[in-house]
């Protein structure tokens, strides 16, 4: 167990350090003068060349990399040319909105997505099945932004159950900043739960047929017994890996839908920075969101460690 901790952590670090190499090297290749591209065609020489000094890329790129990587490991990512605070800061200021939308996002996926799942395994070549499918269909079908869209019109205009457009903070009111994670919630995780009820679907099906449901029903156990008892057990396993894996691509859905219904997250304002061509709040909420990602990837690697008998 120790070996294979040291050897995902290894492969954490090598993966990290590709994506800060990715990073580096994206920007460097940018065509232009990334201070003139900022400052605008009317900017003298004398400010460019200040805003090269402060960017660092008046240096070699050598001494540009080793200083972006210290920076790194210090977890300094430098102040935001337009906010001119520190990257880190900002980043934190926005980050539990990011990080609360996706959490409410994976519990509705899970909640919903496995008696979906259930139902549809157990229920197999029947009416419920071909309703589950039919949702499911259009649940991968529909993007979570447009989703998102139809929520507002329905839910925020039409029925006036939710103010759209805003976030209330945890502090100032947990039930109103609850509401207003909620529909972004929603639109985030119809596809995720799509693609839960269909892969579980399809494992509970698989294990159906498996010696030891056989076993189980020749020891006279009722049906209901064996398919939440054991097979779902033993399909949930990999459903729960599945679910955890998504959570990277909730994040990524949440920086869009955060544009949709004006919520103060690290996806708008990632937005807000390119749009202002902010290079290094862009960087660092880039390494950010990219080591997020990696650190729950390994979680879930490591959970599945813990999970799965057979992997010890």
């Amino acid at each position: 167990m120790v070996n294979y901790i040291s050897r995902k952590i290894l492969t954490l670090l090598f993966t990290l350090l590709f994506v800060v190499l990715l990073v580096f090297i994206a920007f460097r290749i940018i065509p232009g003068n990334p201070a003139q591209i900022i400052l605008g065609t009317e900017a003298t020489a004398e400010q460019i060349s200040a805003l090269e000094k402060q960017l660092g890329i008046d240096q070699p790129l050598s001494s540009q990399f080793i200083s972006f990587l210290k920076g790194i490991v210090m977890f300094n990512f430098g102040n935001s040319l337009r906010y001119s605070q520190p990257v880190l800061s900002l980043i934190f200021e926005r980050v539990g909105v990011t990080f609360t939308l996706a959490l409410i996002s994976i519990v509705m996926t899970v909640l919903i997505g496995i008696p979906l799942g259930v139902a549809a395994a157990k229920y197999k070549g029947k009416f419920a099945e071909f309703f589950i499918s039919i949702v499911t269909q259009l649940g991968l079908a529909i993007p979570s932004f447009w989703a998102g869209i139809i929520l507002i019109m329905f839910f925020g205009l039409t029925l006036k159950w939710f103010s759209v457009g805003g976030y209330v903070p945890w502090s100032e009111n947990p039930w109103l900043a609850y509401k207003s994670l909620l529909l972004p919630a929603i639109a985030i995780s119809i596809p995720q739960i799509a693609i839960i009820v269909r892969y579980l679907r399809t494992t509970m099906i698989e294990q159906l047929h498996l010696e030891y449901v056989r076993t189980a029903k020749s020891k006279g156990l009722k049906n209901s017994v064996i398919l939440y008892k054991h097979v779902l057990k033993n399909a949930l396993i990999p459903v729960i890996t599945i679910a955890g894996m998504n959570f990277s691509e909730i994040l990524a859905g949440s920086l869009v839908i955060e544009q949709v219904f004006s919520l103060p997250g690290i996806g708008r304002l990632l937005i807000t920075a390119i749009g202002d061509r902010d290079f290094p709040l862009v960087q660092g909420m880039v390494i950010m969101i990219a080591l997020i990602a990696i650190f729950v990837n390994l979680f879930i690697d490591l959970a599945y460690q813990w999970l799965d008998p057979k992997m010890k």
